[in-house]
């Protein structure tokens, strides 16, 4: 009734399902771990931004990476700004996730002599990525800063590629160690994105707060990964049944077709009467 199914066509489909049904599934717990880091980092920084302001120094110090629970906090610092020492970081994007230009990025000399990068904001690219662009100038004297507390930027991280030979000070990454290097002065670890004071004409535009309310599409496509996985089962059982019924109607046909001779019965023969 069912030998069908060891026919080479059945055995492919099933061996095809077979594999399809523990991928989905593991698709679906893929999707809902990126959901659960979501809604983790989500908290982490509502957190962080609702957290009183500290110093700077509070959360790192020279050639330190900052921890993941350190993101976003409020910090503050005191300093004065090297412009002398400021790059822009290219290929960012504006507060209307479309236009792409600078960020501007700027040590803050602190009084005990260390430095910690600022980015001050975003700014237009220009027509021309092979110059220095024409960057707001930095306030002054003694400032103080405050602003969100980001993590140095890894290629492996961000995705971007640490490009080199460059136009001079323009780089591609946020790294407080490289710019250490090239800056000859203790840096801390990370940096800060300014939130105040607002910058003079809005110029550079400071960088919006990161988004912590939605967490996007991940919980929907693990349920339809899981719902891919119990369908595979129930489509397959739909298409056994499916191929014994016209199996067997197709053999019911033939039965009737092998029971009927081609043509009628033989006619009676007829015999002479015979007479003496």
């Amino acid at each position: 009734m069912y030998r069908f199914l060891l026919s080479r066509q059945w055995v492919i489909l099933t061996l095809v399902g077979l594999v399809l049904i523990p991928v989905m599934i593991k698709l679906g717990f893929w999707q809902l771990h990126r959901h659960e880091h979501k809604v983790a980092q989500n908290q982490l920084i509502a957190s962080s931004l609702a957290a009183k302001p500290v110093p700077v120094t509070a959360l790192t110090a020279p050639g330190r990476d900052l921890p993941h629970h350190d993101m976003w906090r409020t910090v503050k610092a005191t300093g004065t700004y090297d412009t002398a020492h400021e790059v822009v970081v290219r290929q960012r994007t504006a507060a209307d996730e479309q236009s792409i230009g600078y960020y501007v990025l700027t040590p803050l000399v602190l009084a005990d002599g260390d430095a910690v990068l600022v980015n001050r904001g975003w700014i237009s690219a220009g027509n021309d990525l092979t110059e220095f662009p024409d960057v707001p100038p930095a306030p002054k004297g003694r400032i103080t800063v405050t602003g969100r507390m980001m993590a140095d930027e890894t290629t492996a991280v961000s995705g971007i590629k640490d490009t080199k030979g460059l136009p001079a000070r323009q780089v591609m990454l946020i790294n407080s160690k490289e710019q250490a290097k090239r800056t000859g002065r203790p840096m801390l670890g990370g940096y800060i994105e300014q939130t105040g004071p607002q910058p003079a004409g809005g110029k550079p535009e400071l960088v919006p707060e990161p988004d912590h309310d939605s967490i996007g599409p991940h919980m929907a496509y693990a349920i339809q990964w899981w719902l891919f996985a119990g369908a595979v089962p129930v489509g397959w059982i739909i298409l056994v049944r499916r191929e014994r019924r016209d199996r067997a109607e197709a053999a019911a046909k033939a039965a009737a077709g092998a029971g009927k001779a081609p043509g009628g019965p033989p006619p009676a023969r007829e015999t002479e009467d015979a007479t003496a």
